[in-house]
């Protein structure tokens, strides 16, 4: 596994792009997914989105200067894909949030590349059901354990408004939590 450093002095040789692009992709591909997965649910809208973002990265890449590392510079290419497909499904009404909960349980019991118990199935269902920016704090706080630095990095927001919004996924998840096994 390269440093970010490596993979961008590889870039900037006469014929290397490609190559310093796949050990990108190679050694991101895999955390942008399932960042991703965990906003969306879908794997096919996961794949797509992650897809994007690899896109985007290499149309950018002459670009970045290396002020951050690759990986916050991805997922912050990765939470704005994400965040554009999910306001665009709001859009287009495909997310009813009625019965969001039920669908929601269903396609999890029903997905192949699930792999959780009861619990956590019901953890991501309580989290599928948070305001987008909430559950993109949450995911990246407690599912990658992201610093509050670099989430403010991914997601443009300061440190202050990214606490006040885990603290309060975590109470909405408290409370449906509680809901739920009444």
């Amino acid at each position: 596994m390269k440093d970010d450093q490596q993979i961008l002095e590889l870039y900037k040789k006469e014929g290397k792009q490609n190559e310093a692009f796949s050990l990108i992709v190679h050694q991101y591909q895999r955390p942008i997914y399932y960042y991703v997965r965990r906003m969306v649910m879908n794997h096919e809208d996961a794949d797509d989105i992650a897809q994007n973002t690899f896109v985007k990265a290499w149309r950018a890449l002459p670009e970045f200067k290396g002020d951050s590392r690759i990986s916050t510079w991805l997922h912050r290419i990765a939470y704005n894909e994400t965040m554009t497909f999910l306001k665009k499904e709001k859009r287009l009404g495909k997310v009813a949030l009625d019965d969001v909960e039920s669908k929601l349980e269903s396609y999890l019991e029903s997905d192949p590349l699930f792999e959780g118990d009861e619990l956590q199935r019901k953890l991501q269902v309580a989290v599928a059901t948070l305001p987008e920016k909430q559950k993109a704090v949450f995911i990246m706080k407690y599912y990658e354990e992201k610093k509050y630095d670099e989430m403010a990095e991914i997601t443009g927001t300061s440190v202050g408004a990214l606490k006040a919004s885990f603290h309060l996924a975590v109470q909405k998840i408290e409370t449906w939590f509680e809901n739920y096994f009444e």
